[in-house]
């Protein structure tokens, strides 16, 4: 299938979503339950425009040789820097024709297939991270197994189900707090306290990431509760209306961390050049959640390597032409309006 056949096939399955040719926010705004944003919807609408506000600079006067889009993540090597974001309770916000199990099952096969790797989402039902944790094994831990941020007891016990299956790091999305549909529910999930956080990365056991980064106060926390690394992320603008977009904070959180941890980014990027963008702006690599829920609607397996294929030949494209023969030849003076001294 390609691209545009996976788009096509899943405007017929996706209930809410309307699987847009470009997923920018508009349509879905504040579809809550469903693909949309909180509040007004225009968190998720920000975190698109804002990258496409950035302009790169062409320069092809450069030694002429291949373009390499490989990233190694904490030892795995992958074929670019890109990193499906995690996604939970597909059933409720997209449709039946997935439920939680099933879309994560197929999604970190078919990650694994194309040459990524899934992080995988969490939730009430502890069938979702067992089902995880078998996935992730096949597949030779090729994923990172994200979990809410519960109460500590429930955290201990999802952390040990999925340190068996041995995935190359975990995460925690710490601004899950704020999800309209997680309150009230049991187990209880709320904010962390930095202490709190030093015990959840010692349970880990493996490099520990928090996704939920929106300043440079936050991102220094997290270090300082020994996260191995960050996603500057504002959950797709489902957790806070108003919020700035991670392009325009990403930045200063590389400025204040960067080199300390890996610093990587979701949020409104969309294709290859989106990642050039973030790459030269100071991010490790990326997590694009939503499109790869309609890949995997849309196609499966066979979506999922559509749309790497896709981001892959996008971002080697934009390295040729801006003189960048490795992801390390990225810097912000390859973007308009950037200067580095």
């Amino acid at each position: 299938m390609t691209y545009q056949e996976v788009l096509e096939q899943a405007r017929t399955c996706m209930g809410k979503c309307h699987a847009c040719p470009v997923c920018n926010g508009l349509a879905c705004k504040n579809t809550v339950p469903g693909p949309g944003a909180k509040g007004l919807g225009t968190g998720a609408i920000r975190n698109y425009q804002k990258w496409q506000e950035l302009c790169v600079n062409m320069d092809t006067i450069c030694e002429n040789g291949d373009v390499d889009t490989s990233y190694d993540f904490f030892g795995h090597k992958l074929a670019i820097p890109v990193m499906a974001g995690p996604v939970g309770a597909v059933t409720l916000h997209y449709s039946d024709k997935h439920d939680d199990l099933s879309y994560n099952n197929v999604l970190v096969e078919g990650c694994a297939n194309a040459g990524i790797i899934a992080f995988t989402g969490d939730g009430t039902n502890p069938a979702v991270m067992e089902a995880t944790a078998e996935a992730l094994r096949v597949n030779g831990g090729c994923g990172v197994p994200t979990v809410k941020p519960w109460n500590l007891e429930t955290v201990r016990q999802k952390m040990d189900l999925v340190k068996a299956a041995d995935p190359c790091a975990i995460a925690m999305d710490i601004d899950a707090a704020g999800l309209p549909f997680l309150k009230g529910l049991n187990p209880p999930a709320g904010s962390k306290t930095v202490d709190q956080l030093k015990e959840i990365a010692a349970m880990a056991g493996k490099p520990f990431i928090l996704k939920g980064i929106m300043t440079v106060k936050g991102a220094e926390k997290a270090l300082e509760a020994g996260a191995a690394g960050i996603v500057v992320s504002n959950h797709g603008g489902r957790v806070l209306d108003q919020c700035p977009a991670t392009a325009e904070v990403l930045p200063a959180i590389v400025d204040a961390v960067g080199g300390k941890m890996k610093v990587f980014v979701d949020g409104g990027i969309r294709s290859g050049m989106d990642v050039f963008k973030a790459l030269a702006l100071g991010a490790d690599a990326v997590l694009i959640a939503r499109p790869f829920v309609t890949m995997v609607y849309g196609g499966g397996q066979e979506g999922v390597q559509a749309y790497v294929d896709k981001l892959q030949a996008e971002l080697a494209d934009t390295m040729a032409m801006c003189g960048a023969h490795s992801l390390a030849d990225i810097d912000r003076s390859m973007l308009f309006g950037f200067y580095v001294t």
